[in-house]
């Protein structure tokens, strides 16, 4: 019997990644429209560790005991906006904007800037059936499109115009396999993968 594991997101690209990772690992991992957790937690955190443990002490709330939880927060920073937009990255523009929107409003910021270097972090953490949390991280660096060459990934801003070091694909352009492979939410969640794996049996 696999052990389910409530992932504090309705990203449908997030998930997609994110089960790929676990494939044949003893863990299930379901979204919160699965768990049938309704809301979502205030992401008011000065960092983006502070904001994955909030996502994922929320779902843990408001759900049974003996339940695991597990959020990220994902933040692009740009070298010449000062690491804008940062933990800010999913409502840059606008608490309501469009996917297609964002990426336009990222570009529209870089306009003339001949400096597109850039970086990507992941935080994740997880919550045990205790009620203890820890955490992972993932980064890597990248540059910004002056346009993109495809279209982005559903909720997924900058996946069209951020291409990573060693690359000449934007993660848009990418099979979920390849993505996973380098990525800084990849390296994050492969690293908390590996961690539950080893604990497992003491629960």
């Amino acid at each position: 019997m696999k052990n389910i594991i409530i992932l504090a997101t309705r990203n449908p690209t997030k998930l997609v990644q994110i089960q790929a990772l676990f494939v044949g690992s003893p863990f299930e991992i379901v979204t919160l429209d699965q768990a049938g957790i309704e809301g979502d937690a205030v992401e008011d955190g000065s960092t983006l560790k502070e904001n994955a443990f909030k996502k994922a002490r929320f779902a843990f709330d408001l759900f049974s005991s003996d339940t695991w939880t597990m959020a990220d927060d994902t933040g692009l920073f740009i070298d010449a906006l000062n690491g804008e937009p940062g933990i800010k990255s999913a409502r840059w523009l606008s608490d309501s904007s469009s996917t297609i929107d964002t990426s336009a409003y990222c570009l529209k910021r870089l306009e003339g800037v001949s400096n597109r270097s850039a970086s990507f972090e992941t935080a994740v953490v997880v919550i045990d059936p205790c009620g203890d949390d820890y955490s992972f991280s993932g980064r890597i660096r990248g540059r910004i499109l002056e346009s993109p060459r495809v279209k982005p990934q559903p909720k997924m801003p900058y996946s069209c115009l951020f291409v990573p070091d060693g690359s000449e694909m934007s993660w848009a352009e990418m099979t979920t396999e390849m993505e996973n492979s380098i990525s800084h939410r990849g390296k994050a969640f492969q690293e908390a993968r590996a961690w539950l794996e080893s604990v497992i049996k003491d629960y």
